[in-house]
């Protein structure tokens, strides 16, 4: 059976459309989440008795995966259908970290050629190897559905339209200024979403202002290494930090946005400071909270002005050439040319 988008499913879902089998498999959690409670809800009609038909199994626990099929094969009760949920399923490269194991390869084999019409059943999988042959098998009879990791755009776009639903308005730049400290968790923005929106009330504006005075960063450590390091001129540590991030799953285009965010702050502080403006003024006007204030303004008064001014330059190089796949395209592309970046600027700012 051909692998089927998240479009697709929603669609299906919406037209009374159910199969009686599902592989829900992929690292966001939150929407995978989610398209169990959906398939669970239309799979039940108004006065069916749900808590009598409804059971969870989970591979990491002690329950086996041919006790989630036995159940799967019993009829309803006073339902139109019973629900069979099976989590932890991991089908690892190797067998020795498998949830699924070979043994019930048979049984789920027998059970998928002939499933029980009036069950949904509902295999949750963190792990899915393609290589291996029960996979095949679910590939071949089930409807797969991956929840990949979203790009930065598909965010954004997410973002964008859970705030209009809800009949909030958000600016682009308050927009990016969330995903850019919230990360591509979908949990936490919803979070997120639901704090902003309640501190907009009446006018459901959500401004950059209330992004960045309520929601705290995502990696607030982990992004002000980087920076210190870049502004510092220490190229290895910047790359080492750079690395962490990117291999923890933030998205090259967001993290050039927070570079970009950065080095804005750290001139503006540097212009106040030269000034003579005392550290509590420059706070206010950039906003920070009082633990991150004494790395970052003591970074500011180590940078020097003019290369904080040409570092722009590089970053809008950067910018253009991620937009137009200047060296390459996808996530390869992005993540080379932020590499590329963060070399470019620690040596720019060791000069």
């Amino acid at each position: 059976m051909p692998e089927i988008t998240r479009e697709i499913l929603w669609r299906q879902l919406k037209q009374g459309h159910i199969e009686p089998v599902y592989v829900l498999a992929g690292v966001e959690t939150f929407l995978r989440d989610r398209a169990v409670s959906i398939i669970t809800s239309h799979a039940f009609c108004e006065g069916d008795l749900r808590e009598f038909n409804y059971d969870e199994y989970d591979l990491n626990d002690r329950d086996t995966f041919t006790a989630a099929l036995a159940a799967a094969q019993q009829l309803p009760m006073m339902s139109s259908r019973r629900v069979i949920k099976v989590t932890g399923v991991r089908v690892a490269a190797t067998s020795n970290r498998d949830t699924l194991k070979e043994e019930a390869e048979l049984r789920l084999g027998e059970y998928l050629a002939d499933p029980t019409p009036s069950t949904v059943l509902i295999i949750v999988a963190d792990e899915l190897n393609g290589n291996r042959k029960i996979t095949r098998l679910l590939q071949k009879h089930a409807s797969v559905v991956k929840f990949d990791r979203m790009s930065e755009g598909e965010v954004v776009a997410w973002v964008r339209k859970q705030v209009t639903e809800d009949g909030f308005r958000i600016d682009e730049n308050a927009l990016r200024r969330l995903v850019e400290l919230a990360g591509a968790d979908l949990r936490r923005l919803t979070n997120e979403i639901k704090k902003l929106s309640a501190a907009s009330l009446p006018d459901k504006q959500i401004t950059v202002e209330l992004v960045e005075g309520l929601v705290p960063d995502a990696n607030p450590l982990e992004n002000f290494a980087l920076t210190d390091a870049i502004v510092s001129g220490r190229g290895s540590r910047a790359m080492s930090v750079l690395k962490k991030i990117l291999d923890d799953g933030a998205e090259p285009v967001v993290l050039l946005g927070l570079v970009s965010y950065n080095f804005r702050k750290l001139t503006i502080a540097k212009d106040m400071m030269d000034s003579g403006a005392d550290r509590k003024d420059v706070a206010g006007v950039l906003r920070m909270r009082y633990n991150e204030q004494e790395n970052f303004l003591a970074a500011a008064r180590r940078a020097d002005r003019d290369r904080l001014t040409g570092a722009f330059d590089l970053i809008h190089k950067a910018d253009v050439a991620m937009k137009t796949s200047l060296g390459g395209g996808g996530d390869q592309g992005t993540r080379m040319q932020i590499e590329v970046l963060v070399c470019e600027l620690a040596s720019a700012m060791s000069r």
